[in-house]
């Protein structure tokens, strides 16, 4: 072992550590990750977002801002919407986070982020058992799905999510991007 090595932040010393002001860290690896806050644009995405959710996938619970820790040590996430089986938030303690991924992620493109940014969030999703980790594009107005065998699928508006893996029906693109709000 060499000695410039620095340890990896653990979850139990991490809880300890108070969020700066204006912004809030996330334990990505065992080290602190500096989450700013979202800008109301991508806001509104998320709250939209769990709205259409939580009307077509009954039996499950949805979320904006979801923590999680997606492996047993080093990892405390949070998604940008993230929808858990109803089954599952039920075992989530009071004081703590889900164990495990979240059913699905999805993550809201912010302004500095590129879609390929999201790869460490998505395989990170993945080994901790999600089963589609979706990517919002605000600007471009699609959402990319992807599912642990590496299948990818985009889909724009006028497109149809289909929601097998979680529930009967389909998710149509356009009620995540209503006209008005998102053209500004």
């Amino acid at each position: 072992m060499r000695s410039n090595q620095t340890a990896l932040l653990t979850v139990e010393e991490f809880v300890k550590i108070p969020d700066p002001p204006g912004g809030r860290y996330e334990l990505h690896h065992g080290e602190l990750a500096l989450v700013p806050p979202p800008i109301f644009k991508h806001s509104l995405t998320q709250k939209q977002l769990v709205r259409v959710l939580e009307r077509i996938s009954k039996g499950w619970f949805v979320d904006k801002e979801f923590a999680f820790r997606p492996l047993p040590e080093y990892e405390v996430w949070i998604a940008d919407v993230a929808m858990v089986s109803e089954q599952r938030a039920q075992t989530i303690p009071l004081n703590g986070w889900l164990s495990g991924s979240p059913e699905l992620v999805a993550e809201v493109l912010s302004p500095s982020n590129t879609v390929q940014e999201m790869k460490d969030p998505e395989q990170t999703c993945f080994r901790g058992g999600s089963r589609e980790f979706w990517v919002v594009d605000l600007n471009l107005r699609f959402i990319r799905v992807t599912t642990p065998d590496g299948h990818t699928s985009t889909y724009n508006i006028g497109d149809e999510i289909p929601l097998d893996r979680f529930s009967p029906g389909k998710l149509a693109v356009s009620d995540v991007f209503p006209e008005g709000i998102f053209t500004a």
